[in-house]
């Protein structure tokens, strides 16, 4: 059963990183690359391609995310999930 926890934003963010940032009790940790954040801890919860082909995926108004947190555009009413996902052929 997957776990899910909500929060309610209100910032000034222009990117999902920086709103990640003001979100009280979320904690996003990643590695940095020529492309930005590379998320792979959530609130804890590591997802490690290598290990398992798991991944944390970026969804924007229930659409899968075509940026990265420090490209993806945050506007008034926008709902972001952060979902760990395990690749299958």
């Amino acid at each position: 059963q997957a776990a899910s926890t909500l929060y309610e934003v209100a910032t000034d963010a222009e990117y999902l990183r920086e709103a990640f940032e003001d979100a009280q009790g979320l904690e996003v940790l990643g590695d940095e690359s020529e492309y930005g954040l590379t998320i792979t801890t959530v609130n804890g919860l590591v997802a490690d391609f290598n290990v398992d082909s798991a991944y944390w995926s970026i969804m924007v108004n229930g659409e899968y995310g075509q940026y990265g947190a420090d490209s993806q555009v945050v506007a008034d009413g926008d709902a972001f999930q952060l979902i760990y996902t395990v690749y299958t052929e």
